[in-house]
C-alpha cells in the first residue's frame, strides 16, 4: 500500500510539476516577469521566473492530501505547511516587486519558528552515538539552520538547472532512507520534491526557458530544513545527515559568506563569487555544472549519508570528512579563478 501511495503521489506531482511550469512560464511573459541579464548575472538573456512555484504546489497540496488521508501527522503537515505558505507567498511577492531584504528574513525566521514550534522544539542533537542535550539552545540552533538554510538554496539558484538537479538529489536519496526506516509519510514529501523538481527541470534545463524564483528556491530550502528539523526530533535521520545530502550547497554558500566577511565586502549585496559561480566563468557550461553536482551527489555524497545514517560509531567521521573535502573542493576552485584572472591581468 506505501509503495501505491508513492507511485500515486510521484507520479502526480511530476505531471501536475511539469504542466504548471508551463502555465507559469505564459503567465510570467505575459506580465513581463523577467530576469534581466546585469553584470552579476550568469544568464545572458532576459527569461522568465517564478516557475518554482509549481514546485511549492505539488508539496503542499501533498502534504494537505495526506494529513486528510490519516497518513501524516498534524504537527508535521501544520509546520510544513504553514511555514510553506509564509515562504512560497514572500517568495513570490519578492518575484514581482523585489521586498526589502529585512523583510523577507523577517518572514524567513518566522516560517523557521513556525516549523520548530510545531516540532515541540529540539533539545538534544544526535552526534552519531552520543547525544548532546541542548535544551532552548537546541531550538534556537535548528531555527537558525532552517532559516540559513532558506537564504542559501535561494543563493545558490544562480545557474540553470542546479537548484533543480540538488533537490532531485537530496529528495530521492532521503525519501530511499526514511522509506526503509518505516516513514513512508516523510518518504513521500521527499519523493515529491524530487518529483516536482524532476517535473520543473524539463523547462528549466539549459538554455532555461524559465527559472525557479524565491518562490521555488526559498521553499525548497525550507522543506528540507523542515525535514531534517522532524528527523533530528524524531531520530530516524540526524541533522548531520542531511547536511551531508546538502553539502555542496550548504559549504559553498557559507564558506562564501564568511570570505566575504572576512575581506570586507558587503556580503549581503548581490555577487559572483560563489565557487559554483566561478565554474561558469571559468567556462563550464551550466549543463556540465550541473551534471557534475549531480555525480558528486550520486557517487559521493549518497554513499557517505548512507554511511552516516547505516553505522552510527562512524557519523561523526563521515560528517567531518565530507565537510573537508567539500571545503578543499571549494578552495580549489576559488584559487584556480584568483590564478587565472591574475594571469590574465598580466
Amino acid at each position: 500500500m506505501a509503495i501505491l501511495k508513492v507511485i500515486y503521489f510521484t507520479s502526480g506531482a511530476l505531471i501536475f510539476s511539469i504542466l504548471a511550469t508551463g502555465i507559469l512560464r505564459r503567465y510570467s511573459l505575459s506580465h513581463s516577469l523577467l530576469d534581466i541579464p546585469n553584470e552579476r548575472s550568469s544568464h545572458t538573456s532576459p527569461t522568465p521566473r517564478g516557475g518554482g512555484l509549481a514546485i511549492a504546489l505539488a508539496v503542499l497540496i501533498t502534504a494537505a492530501f495526506l494529513y486528510f488521508l490519516h497518513f501524516l501527522p498534524f504537527a508535521v503537515a501544520i509546520a510544513l505547511g504553514g511555514g510553506g505558505i509564509l515562504v512560497s507567498v514572500t517568495g513570490w511577492l519578492d518575484d514581482h516587486y523585489d521586498i526589502p531584504e529585512i523583510w523577507k528574513a523577517l518572514c524567513y525566521v518566522t516560517a523557521a519558528v513556525w516549523a520548530v514550534y510545531w516540532m515541540g522544539g529540539i533539545d538534544t542533537l544526535w552526534l552519531g552515538e552520543t547525544v548532546i542535550t541542548l535544551n532552548l539552545a537546541g531550538s534556537l540552533l535548528a531555527v537558525l539552520g532552517c532559516a540559513w538554510l532558506i537564504n542559501l538554496y535561494n543563493f545558490m539558484d544562480g545557474t540553470d538547472a542546479l537548484a533543480a538537479v540538488q533537490a532531485i538529489c537530496t529528495g530521492t536519496f532521503s525519501g530511499f532512507l526514511l522509506m526503509t526506516l518505516g516513514r513512508q509519510d516523510l518518504a513521500i514529501l521527499c519523493f515529491v520534491i524530487s518529483t516536482a523538481a524532476i517535473g520543473f527541470l524539463y523547462w528549466n534545463w539549459p538554455p532555461a526557458r524559465i527559472f525557479m524564483g524565491d518562490v521555488g528556491s526559498c521553499f525548497i530550502g525550507f522543506s528540507f530544513g523542515v525535514l531534517a528539523i522532524i528527523g533530528e526530533k524524531s531520530g530516524v535521520m540526524p541533522a548531520l545527515v542531511w547536511f551531508i545530502l546538502l553539502s555542496v550547497f550548504i559549504c559553498d554558500a557559507t564558506l562564501t559568506l564568511f570570505w566575504r566577511i572576512l575581506k570586507k565586502e558587503k556580503w549581503y549585496s548581490a555577487h559572483r563569487s560563489h565557487a559554483y559561480q566561478r565554474v561558469v566563468q571559468m567556462g563550464a557550461s551550466h549543463a556540465n555544472l550541473a551534471v557534475c553536482v549531480l555525480l558528486i551527489n550520486v557517487t559521493f555524497l549518497w554513499p557517505m549519508a548512507y554511511i552516516a545514517w547505516r553505522w552510527q560509531q562512524f557519523t561523526l567521521t563521515v560528517f567531518a570528512t565530507t565537510v573537508l573535502i567539500m571545503c578543499l573542493l571549494w578552495s580549489i576552485i576559488q584559487w584556480r579563478f584568483i590564478s587565472i584572472a591574475t594571469n590574465n591581468k598580466v
